[in-house]
């Protein structure tokens, strides 16, 4: 029995009844539960449905609200949304940048009338999607296309659209003052309109159920405050057939007439604030407000079915309660009928018995004590899980140090010919780049769902925002209407507010592209590169756009090493298969301080054949293991040495962790290096073969052969 079925349900089901599908698991698993006493909403799916339609009619219409509704089974059913549908449609929402409400109508009561951040508005940008594309670079009044509607998603896009307008639809009729009929007829059609179920008996019980309420009904007007209520007092749980004695566990609540003799007895869930039920007085209700003897209190009467419940036991009575919070751990108290339970116990035996029949168990499963004879209940541990005791003797076990991610290089891949998109990609994050050899998914940060619109960027968006300028700009749209495109999208705070703050990233990026546009003077070319690398091994790709003799690169970010780098590995690649010209490349980005673009120039190398071979030597190295090569680090290592600095000091600046998180904080060099790790955990002893001047450590050795050559050919810009 258990005052609060709703919140344990999950938890029994999820531990019970699992023998057939859980096989050689705990001998409890294959015992078989059966619930009695849910509420209607949790055993009805479309009563369900029915529940969150009145919640969006009554709120703001949010996105995560809406995408939950959409997920919900009979609603999956009746516009055939699979899986693979539910996460086009999440990342539709996500990119249109649909936050709350349907249109600027239903806004109006929260005092905000603007089309964006709108369902309407990114149900347009989806629809318009369909048949134009971003690259366009044109919009239908305020709707930009959506660029991630490909052509198999056409007829998602149609079921998407008809769902969000049935919903809309139904949620502007359930507004208003009108009879409870009215309201009931209005809601059932809703359902229909938007939810389906393979049997029968959910649309059946759910008239039904309607029915019961509209006889009972009086004519009078009702706010739709007033249907959630009605409903929900209606829906909630209420005692149903017990079927006790069929060979199952039954849990069920504590009402009247159900307790009938058991051998076994078990009353979970006796929390204090839960038992006994706190009972809430209607407003509607005239005689509560001046109580009577002899009126009916909600209180005495959980006491009255405690003491029944105890009296049901014939062998054992179980009685638990949440002794302790389970993130503090700091003690709760019983139930006030609980405590006094173990006060009448001590005063009615010769010696207190409470220390013997009250039982604190640890929170862990895998703790100690459980699996220990006499630490939690004397003689016997407290469970003979076999799984808990294997887990307890691991966490109670003596502590080895973790070992290393890898302990020395991995075999010898077999020698292929290398791609230069391969080898450029590697380079952007070398240590990456030996995951991804192996094909192993470092964990990620999944983009949710934002329900709140934006008021203002942060840093990240703010580069996101800047980048597409940028791209835009460069791709022929004027300043003008790239912000136009921008302010389109939804990313930007309402108003005013994000107009402004474009038109400063406008500026910037007007800047950038102009200087871009300054290096490239001559036509665009692409060149096919296929380089002998020695022993049989070629190196081929294209390299492109490049500009008479000079590679043009720009970024929105601030010019670092790894830009340099990316405009570098095709700049050896070109010189290597055509010697005879003098190629260079360009790199533009922001400066750290000063609205100026940045440019850096770098030249032909000496030896181009020679530094491709080192790179390639550097690629093959990192596949088979993570080098202690991250690109920040390893820039401000060579170039102090250039310097005649102290590398180790200016390594030191940009690895550690500080205001900003270093590249010890990076997901891929903790996986490789471990956690915090100091700079001195790179410095490893050179190995056979990794021998280079002025060097004597492996993330010095690696930093100079990688960097000091294309220190060596920057030019004055």
């Amino acid at each position: 029995m258990c005052p609060d079925i709703e919140t344990y349900a999950p938890l029994i089901s999820a531990r019970f009844g699992l023998g057939e599908s859980v096989p050689g698991a705990h001998p409890a698993h294959q015992l078989r539960v059966r619930l009695a006493d849910r509420a209607l909403v949790q055993t009805n799916p479309l009563l369900t449905v029915a529940g969150q339609i009145l919640s969006l009619a009554s709120g703001r219409a949010t996105a995560s609200e809406v995408l939950n509704l959409a997920e919900s089974s009979p609603v999956r059913m009746r516009f055939g949304f699979t899986d693979d549908d539910l996460d086009a449609i999440t990342a539709w929402v996500r990119e249109a940048n649909i936050r709350w409400g349907f249109d600027p109508e239903h806004r109006a009561p929260y005092g905000v009338d603007f089309l964006h951040n709108t369902w309407r508005f990114g149900i347009d940008r989806v629809l318009v999607g369909v048949a134009l594309s971003e690259d366009a670079h044109a919009w239908l009044g305020a709707t930009l296309p959506l660029d991630d509607v490909s052509s198999n998603r056409v007829e998602l896009a149609g079921r998407f659209a008809e769902f969000v307008s049935q919903l809309h639809t139904t949620v502007t009729a359930l507004s208003g003052t009108r009879p409870l009929a009215e309201w009931l007829t209005i809601l059932s059609t809703g359902i229909d309109a938007l939810a389906t179920d393979s049997e029968d008996w959910p649309r059946a019980q759910m008239l039904r159920e309607f029915a019961e309420i509209q006889d009972a009904a009086v004519p009078v007007s009702l706010r739709l405050s007033d249907i959630r209520a009605l409903l929900d007092r209606h829906l909630a749980g209420r005692p149903t057939r017990a079927n006790f004695r069929t060979g199952t566990l039954t849990v069920c609540t504590m009402v009247p007439m159900r307790s009938v003799p058991h051998r076994v007895v078990c009353l979970v869930g006796l929390d204090d604030g839960v038992f006994p039920r706190l009972g809430a007085v209607d407003g509607d209700d005239a005689l509560a407000r001046d109580p009577m003897t002899g009126e009916r209190d909600i209180r005495s009467e959980d006491r009255q079915l405690l003491l029944d419940a105890i009296g049901a036991a014939t062998e054992t009575l179980v009685l638990t309660y949440t002794g302790a919070n389970e993130y503090s751990g700091q003690a709760r108290p019983p139930a006030v009928p609980l405590a006094e339970l173990l006060d009448t116990l001590d005063i009615t035996t010769s010696q207190p018995v409470r220390d013997r029949i009250h039982i604190t168990h640890p929170l862990q499963p895998f703790d100690i004590r459980n699996v220990t004879p006499g630490s939690v209940i004397p003689g016997h541990p407290f469970t003979f899980d076999s799984t808990a005791l294997i887990a307890a003797r691991a966490a109670a076990g003596a502590r080895a140090e973790r070992p290393p991610f890898i302990c020395g290089p991995l075999p010898a891949l077999d020698v292929t010919d290398v791609a230069l998109t391969d080898l450029a990609a590697f380079f952007n994050h070398p240590i990456k780049g030996f995951f991804r050899a192996l094909d192993y998914t470092l964990p990620w940060d999944v983009d949710g769902v934002s329900d709140d619109m934006p008021v203002e960027i942060d840093a990240l968006e703010e580069w996101t925002v800047g980048d597409r300028l940028l791209a835009d700009m460069l791709r022929g749209m004027t300043p003008a209407d790239a912000q136009q495109a921008e302010w389109r999208r939804g990313t930007l705070p309402p108003g005013q507010l994000g107009w402004r703050r474009v038109s400063e990233l406008r500026e910037r990026c007007a800047a950038l592209a102009a200087e871009t546009r300054g290096y490239q003077t001559d036509d665009s070319r692409a060149f096919d590169i296929d380089i002998d690398l020695g022993d049989g091994r070629r190196l081929a790709g294209t390299v492109s756009p490049v500009f008479g003799e000079r590679l043009v690169s720009v970024t929105y970010s601030r010019l670092d090493a790894k830009h340099l780098l990316q405009s570098w590995i095709p700049l050896v690649a070109l010189s290597a298969h055509d010697h005879q010209r003098d190629w260079s490349a360009v790199c533009i980005g922001r400066a750290r301080r000063g609205p100026q673009p940045l440019v850096r120039s770098l030249g032909r190398p000496m030896d181009p054949l020679g530094v491709l071979r080192g790179l390639v030597a550097i690629y093959d190295a990192g596949r088979r293991e993570p080098l202690p090569l991250p690109l920040k680090t390893s820039y401000a290592w060579a170039q102090a040495r250039r310097d005649r600095d102290d590398p180790e000091l200016q390594a030191g600046y940009r690895w550690r962790s500080g205001n900003f998180p270093g590249e010890d904080a990076d997901p891929a060099v903790e996986r490789a290096f471990g956690q915090g790790v100091w700079l001195r955990h790179l410095m490893q002893p050179l190995r056979p073969g990794e021998e280079t001047e002025g060097e004597t450590n492996r993330l010095g050795a690696y930093s100079a052969r990688l960097w000091l050559p294309l220190l060596r050919a920057e030019r004055g810009a």
